[in-house]
């Protein structure tokens, strides 16, 4: 019971802070604009380029190729840095010093982390969710050939992606303890994350030392996860044209649907191995460090 009214408490708290609020939901769709914008003209030149001589795609086949690209970029994207934002809670209870009240009452060290934890992927989750929702309405808009499931699996990527993010920014917010820092985590991490997740830029542009880099990080394969899942119908399409295998999986290559270990190919299986795994020891250094907070007080 304890737990739920903190779960209850920290979400009614981020649906009141309207800045807060704002700021998580209007993020997704500033980026649907900027990279409908800016990114989309990349995305299609990157597309004709890796598409071998003597084969011609049809412009809607080509838009549909880089709306999937674009919403799978977005995504991303968000699970993670929205995750920051929702998470702010976290930091802001030590500003005001609200979190010195909870650590008086008569609530454990692990039900208070996990108050927070929970209530940050449920915020997340929302506003991810309507992103989503904005983005298949582009994808509509420019060319659809996705499917009911290829919808489920993106959202069980958004879902393993908003565990991953609200984990991390869980760790990374124990040791904020200002609103400027807030302030400054939040700018590096939206300016940062995109470029070594390859929401940006596809990994296979990198030179051969950043991409085994990038290769650790558990965000590389969430992008592809969802890249997959987003182009699926795309890749079929193509096959049902009559493209060669050949071509289809080069093209796969070049929007990071397909990943490389070290020169060995990484299954979208491992991917969610690795996925879940990380997120499981993140969690756990999480509240092992909570704990450890209130011990140094």
């Amino acid at each position: 019971m304890k737990l739920k009214a903190m779960i209850i408490r920290n979400v009614k708290l981020f649906f009141k802070d309207k800045g807060m609020f704002f700021t998580s939901m209007v993020t997704p769709m500033i980026l649907l604009v900027l990279y409908v914008t800016f990114l989309g003209k990349t995305y299609t030149d990157s597309f004709r380029a890796a598409v071998p001589e003597g084969h011609m795609f049809s412009d809607g086949l080509i838009e549909a190729t880089v709306g999937g690209e674009l919403i799978s970029s977005i995504l991303a994207v968000c699970c993670v840095t929205v995750a920051f934002c929702s998470n702010m809670l976290m930091v802001q209870d030590k500003v005001s010093g609200a979190r010195n009240d909870l650590l008086i009452a008569p609530v454990k060290r692990s039900v208070l982390a996990l108050g927070y934890y929970i209530a940050t992927v449920f915020s997340t989750l929302i506003v991810c969710v309507v992103a989503l929702g904005a983005g298949l309405l582009y994808v509509r808009s420019v060319g659809w050939y996705m499917s009911v499931s290829d919808i489920a699996w993106i959202l069980l990527d958004i879902v393993i992606l908003v565990l991953f993010g609200t984990a991390l920014s869980s760790i990374i917010n124990i040791f904020l303890s200002t609103q400027g820092q807030i302030s400054a985590v939040g700018t590096i991490v939206s300016a940062g994350y995109g470029f070594i997740c390859g929401a940006y830029m596809p990994i296979s542009n990198f030179g051969e030392g950043l991409r085994k880099v990038l290769s650790f990080l558990p965000g590389t394969y969430g992008t592809s996860l969802l890249r997959n899942h987003a182009m699926r119908g795309v890749f079929g399409q193509m096959r049902a044209d009559g493209f060669p295998a050949e071509v289809v999986e080069g093209i796969k290559e070049s929007v990071d649907c397909k990943l490389y270990f070290f020169g060995n190919e990484v299954t979208t299986t491992m991917m969610y191995l690795y996925l879940g795994a990380t997120v499981i020891v993140l969690i756990a250094v999480y509240v092992l460090l909570h704990a450890g907070t209130r011990t140094r007080k």
